[in-house]
């Protein structure tokens, strides 16, 4: 790449850069271009949408098998797992509904990628959109196109209100731009309010952008449990919390479910979940019978993880879902970085949390490095970062049956980093298909 070309791109994006900013008090690292893969892979990110609401659909429908008696009571009882009794009799009341946005958390890989994690209530709607704007305007085929995000907004929440907590206001600002964006294309239609403020008895439909886990801090929380209650709230996504679980690929894994994934998804499809889902287990005490081991693992007791030398524990332990700890990285321990001591109260923290918050173990991925140019503004130059990425792409659920892609966000921390997530450091840019077949650094083949 020419540099003179790369430094006046690179004072393009700068110049879009919203009056107000997209992250409260967070910066990161600019590039003068996308994350850029093959056209192969992105025909794979499009398909992968449809793949993740089958699997998303089945989670939801095995849930309500399991309170109905038609699958292991056990499943239900690791969902509602430390939730409030009122809460999870209203998560019931709306069986078929589920969230309208879904964004895995994928990890580029030597031998492919990995799928770490699903995410329904998504940060990085808004930073994507302006991304994809910004970079669409500076000539990438950026994935979704240029309004692939606010069209997907649109698309499911075609009127409303956006309520953010205080504990998501890091994310204010986009979802704020998010809001200008689509007033500007479609008319007043939508504005932003504090969720704390909110009277959830409102008509108005709503796009909620706080966890369930938050819901006690709302002062507004008894007229959104009333709402719900009565039927008269139109929100998403849904006031399910067990579909908010990370428990969901540790269940998938489950020996004595395999028949019913492998039914819902399709066996062509449960095949390709089961290369791309690592391999996770739940974190549940319950006594092994003596002559069985937990599978994949062959310990009969999780407090023999403790004796797993350092080189052994290619693992990451994740707070599942219903805690301040579950978002963010603030809940995941990589086990390959924690001193011995650390582990073991880790695992013992997992083990003792089971009935109020469970946890998951899952075989741990390490990234490929990559090459992506940036602008560094301590010297005022371009230079390169050699890291690893981590590709958000989100799908807007059209219907039961259709998601579309709207964007895909890629991440890019040094190299010395084994946990992927926005940092100062990192670089955040829109993911494009190569135009030019000139084999650049970041290029992924497929």
């Amino acid at each position: 790449m020419d540099y003179s070309v790369a430094l006046e791109r690179i004072e393009r994006v700068r110049e879009r850069f919203p009056e107000k900013g997209l992250f409260a008090q967070k910066e990161w690292l600019i590039s003068p271009q996308p994350f850029l893969i093959s056209a192969e892979f992105a025909d794979e990110l499009g398909r992968l949408g449809h793949w993740l609401l089958k699997f998303v659909r089945a989670s939801n429908l095995l849930y309500y098998l399991s309170i109905k008696g038609k699958q292991p009571p056990w499943i239900a009882s690791y969902m509602d797992a430390g939730k409030p009794a009122e809460l999870v009799a209203n998560s019931r009341r709306y069986r078929y509904e589920i969230p309208r946005v879904i964004r895995p958390d994928i990890i580029l890989t030597e031998g492919g990628y990995a799928i770490s994690e699903l995410d329904s209530v998504p940060g990085g709607i808004g930073l994507t959109g302006w991304l994809n704007q910004t970079y669409r305007e500076l000539g990438f085929d950026v994935l979704g196109g240029g309004d692939g995000m606010i069209n997907g907004f649109h698309s499911i929440l075609p009127t409303g209100v956006i309520a953010v907590s205080k504990e998501s206001e890091t994310y204010r600002p986009e979802m704020e731009w998010l809001c200008e964006q689509l007033i500007a294309r479609y008319g007043p239609r939508w504005s932003v309010a504090e969720a704390e403020r909110w009277d959830f008895r409102s008509p108005e439909p709503l796009y909620r952008f706080f966890e369930m886990f938050d819901l006690p801090n709302l002062p507004s929380k008894d007229s959104l449990i009333e709402a719900a209650r009565s039927g008269g709230i139109r929100i998403t996504p849904p006031l399910k919390p067990y579909l908010e679980e990370k428990l969901w690929f540790g269940l998938f894994w489950s020996r004595p479910l395999q028949k019913f994934w492998r039914r819902e998804l399709r066996a062509s499809h449960w095949l390709k979940l089961k290369s791309l889902i690592p391999q996770t287990w739940v974190i549940d005490p319950a006594p092994v019978p003596h002559h069985a081991v937990i599978p994949g693992l062959e310990i009969q007791d999780w407090r023999e993880l403790n004796k797993f030398s350092q080189r052994q524990r290619e693992f990451v332990v994740k707070v599942s879902g219903f805690s301040a700890l579950a978002w963010g990285s603030r809940g995941v321990f990589v086990g390959q970085d924690l001193p011995q001591r650390e582990w073991s109260d880790c695992i013992e923290q997992a083990i003792t949390s089971f009935n109020s918050g469970p946890f998951i173990l899952q075989k741990f991925f390490k990234g490929r490095l990559i090459e992506q140019p940036y602008y560094n503004p301590a010297t005022n130059s371009i230079e390169t970062l050699v890291g690893r990425v981590r590709l958000c792409p989100y799908y807007f659920v059209l219907s039961t049956k259709e998601v579309r892609l709207g964007g895909a966000l890629a991440t890019i921390v040094p190299a010395d980093k084994k946990i992927v997530h926005g940092m100062r450091d990192a670089i955040m840019v829109p993911t494009a298909v190569d135009l030019q077949h000139d084999q650049p650094p970041s290029r992924i083949e497929w």
